[in-house]
């Protein structure tokens, strides 16, 4: 489990209800930024990840403007946060702004320091994830178990990191939630199962079946 809390206690909690044990190895810190919404109007907030709404501080609920949200996750943060969802999108956000960017047509992303561009959108960053330090005994865990990825960004992470142990991923299995991040994560894997939908729940899925 490669996730950061506290997306990790509940994917932990998930994989428990299935049977599994599971143990976290964060690979990245978030921490806040400051920020400020850029000058010109908006008719719409695009949030694809959960950290944006938990990092944006009162500067978002200030924004007053409907959510575009790149998954349930996000979009159930939004929704905690006192925020009006617009839209879910079950894809990326090229997928959403295809569905919705013609009904909002100026829109404002708030994102981590490290993201893909879209043209579509204007952004600003509201929270960075630092990568952490990862020891040779601590990606001990892995061993013989299933890796649970839910970006590219920490699928690349992890492969920079056994690297510089000198490990490989033969016996181990991985579980993607994407197959933008099964790529991500290279080849040697003993096997791999991408989750059928970007949820949290897809993903708890594909490790049970490798787990099995």
């Amino acid at each position: 489990m490669l996730r950061p809390a506290p997306g990790a206690d509940r994917t932990i909690a998930a994989l428990a209800a299935t049977g599994l044990v599971a143990t976290a190895l964060p690979l990245f810190a978030v921490r806040p930024v400051a920020w400020a919404v850029p000058a010109g109007g908006y008719d719409a907030v695009v949030l694809t990840s959960a950290n944006a709404v938990r990092h944006a501080g009162p500067g978002l609920a200030a924004l007053d403007l409907p959510v575009l949200a790149v998954g349930q996750a996000t979009a159930a943060a939004a929704a905690e946060a006192g925020l009006a969802v617009a839209a879910t999108g079950e894809g990326d956000v090229a997928a959403l702004l295809d569905a919705y960017g013609q009904r909002y047509p100026r829109l404002l992303h708030l994102a981590g320091r490290d993201r893909s561009a879209d043209p579509r959108l204007i952004a600003v960053t509201v929270y960075v994830a630092d990568p952490l330090g990862v020891t040779a005994a601590a990606l001990a865990v892995l061993d013989g178990g299933v890796v649970l990825a839910h970006s590219p960004r920490a699928a690349c992470r992890l492969r920079a990191v056994m690297a510089a142990h000198a490990l490989g991923c033969a016996d181990m299995r991985l579980a993607a939630l994407s197959v933008a991040v099964a790529t991500a994560a290279g080849t040697g894997w003993g096997a791999v199962a991408v989750a059928d939908r970007p949820t949290d729940a897809a993903i708890v899925a594909a490790a049970r079946r490798l787990a099995d």
